[in-house]
């Protein structure tokens, strides 16, 4: 007896929300694993953060794409109010201020500025020709992208505010820039680090220089990346099995259950393990690719391509932390490291995409 599967079954796109709800479980069982030793409690925490972003993911792809870009503007002033907030009211917590405390959660707005710019970044740029003004467009996206990113980089949070740059770029090129506007954005980033450099905080500062010369200080501002490093070289090629890293278990290697989350996975899975990871990053990547492929909607192509630029700019500088390739800035392995504004924030775009994949215009 054959049975017809709902239509709306058919509309969810299955190999996204398995991918994503496999990350978000693998990510409890190393938070798990890197703190049960202190009760476990995070895991639990992340537990409920999980199936909260469920009923966001859904509720998104449910309610379409097209309400939350209608609605981008308000999001996106919503968002930088709450950033000012941040700055002045805001609580503090190991020197960065960038959490509003509501009772017993603590929201990060940074995570949903991303989201706010992506929409308001897609609605602006789709209502524009490439063909015209491009001057004047290429200054208004930049101011855009920019507010939110210096009241970030206030907090002071490094690693949040340079994922907006590869989204804005992303979304640019897309839309048709010219090249000679990239490569002016190119020179005045070139001339701004000066400047750039005497903003940032001084323990900012030495975590620059401790990429190019890891021994400048090995028991102070080296230390977390060499611990990773040898977290990560210590896994060898099978690893040491769920539970039992020694590197991590016995908190040589800090805030191994949010930033340095993928040298909790190096350890207990070795090199097969992490590379696995890295190709289920990828495969994620490419189903948004697929999708984007899939809409004649410019606003969501625009803003399919700001994701997987976000999403995968996050995924290589936290694993090249890790491993150092990449200097520590404090960005967060989606879906796998322990925070839940990241992982409702990360919820919400997939379940965006989702509904683009529900209203597609090409079957």
């Amino acid at each position: 007896m054959n049975f017809a599967v709902p239509r709306f079954l058919k509309q969810i796109h299955w190999p996204l929300v398995i991918l994503t709800v496999l990350f978000a479980v693998l990510g409890i069982f190393e938070i798990y694993s890197a703190s049960f030793r202190e009760g476990g409690s995070y895991a639990s925490k992340q537990l409920c953060w999980l199936f909260v972003g469920l009923l966001v993911f859904f509720a998104t792809m449910w309610l379409g794409y097209r309400s939350f870009l209608d609605l981008g503007y308000l999001f996106y002033g919503l968002t930088i109010g709450m950033l000012v907030w941040v700055l002045f009211f805001g609580e503090s917590v190991s020197g960065a201020q960038r959490w509003i405390f509501l009772g017993p959660f603590a929201l990060q707005p940074s995570e949903f500025a991303k989201v706010a710019t992506l929409l308001t970044l897609a609605n602006f740029l789709a209502a524009r020709s490439p063909v015209e003004k491009q001057k004047r467009t290429f200054l208004m996206a930049s101011v855009l992208v920019g507010l939110p990113t210096l009241l970030v980089l206030k907090q002071p949070d490094l690693g949040s505010a340079l994922v907006f740059l590869p989204l804005f770029l992303a979304m640019m090129f897309l839309w048709g820039i010219r090249f000679r506007y990239l490569i002016l954005l190119f020179l005045m980033g070139l001339s701004s680090l000066p400047l750039l450099w005497h903003i940032l905080k001084p323990y900012q500062q030495k975590r620059i220089l401790v990429f190019f010369n890891p021994q400048i200080d090995p028991i102070g501002a080296s230390y977390t990346a060499i611990q990773s490093k040898i977290a990560v070289g210590s896994g060898g090629l099978f690893g040491k099995g769920w539970l039992g890293g020694t590197q991590t278990q016995l908190d040589f290697v800090p805030e191994h259950h949010t930033d340095f989350i993928f040298s909790v996975v190096a350890e207990e899975f070795g090199f097969l393990g992490a590379f696995f990871l890295v190709i289920l990053f990828l495969l994620l990547i490419s189903y948004i690719f697929q999708i984007m492929q899939q809409t004649t909607d410019f606003r969501a192509r625009l803003l399919a391509v700001g994701i997987a630029s976000a999403i995968a700019f996050q995924v290589f500088v936290n694993i090249g932390m890790t491993i150092g390739l990449a200097p520590i800035t404090g960005i967060p392995l989606p879906f796998i490291s322990y925070g839940g504004s990241s992982l409702i924030a990360n919820f919400f775009i997939l379940g965006l995409l989702a509904s683009v994949y529900k209203e597609r215009s090409i079957f």
